[in-house]
């Protein structure tokens, strides 16, 4: 998928005359891209779209108008946006009880570790794939981890073509000592997905 450049992203005062028309339009697109995975965790999937409006969200609310701001801005969120023949996603560790948010929050230290979120393409009857999330480093510490993290799925040819086209079952699942869910992929994701892996 192509990386946004600076033509893709408006000034401040051009984003507000087309504001009333782009954010209801992402919010919909959100809403065919988003997975939840048990009670508490939601895989929101991004493209070049939901990162251009996050450019345009974070532009507007901090009113940056500097050029090199505007870049580093750019540059910051093209890192989410998937490569070829790869998924990635924003995980939320979605907690509405605040009183209990830091106890929570500890018993998913070491999710983004390795060995706990999985693309599942197959299974049954077919054979089985098991594709791992790489998480984005920096979001926890030895006794502390974030509620929000960036996932990568790195798919081989093959895999791309059998979560776009296959008929193969497919689900997102995490295996984490304290939190086991599993989660299949509703149709309307599934095309969304396979739109971003397609995407040339």
């Amino acid at each position: 998928m192509r990386p946004l450049t600076r033509a893709d992203i408006t000034d401040i005062a051009a984003y507000e005359l087309e504001r009333s028309v782009f954010r209801p339009r992402v919010i919909e697109l959100k809403k065919r891209r988003r997975i939840q995975v048990g009670e508490l965790v939601t895989l929101v999937f991004e493209n070049r779209e939901t990162m251009r409006f996050q450019i345009q969200e974070m532009m507007r609310a901090e009113r940056i108008v500097v050029e090199e701001r505007i870049q580093e801005e750019i540059d910051t969120y093209n890192q989410l946006i998937p490569e070829q023949n790869a998924l990635s996603a924003t995980l939320l560790i979605e907690i509405t009880d605040q009183a209990r948010l830091r106890e929570i929050l500890d018993l998913f230290i070491g999710i983004d570790h390795g060995g706990t979120t999985f693309l599942v393409i197959g299974g049954g009857t077919d054979s089985e794939e098991r594709i791992e999330a790489e998480f984005e480093g920096g979001h926890s510490k030895e006794n502390r981890v974030s509620a929000v993290h960036y996932v990568t799925f790195r798919l081989t040819a093959d895999q791309t073509q059998s979560l776009a086209f296959g008929e193969a079952s497919a689900a997102f699942e995490i295996a984490h000592p304290n939190y086991r869910a599993i989660a299949p992929i509703p149709d309307r994701v599934r095309e969304s997905l396979a739109a971003d892996l397609l995407e040339v």
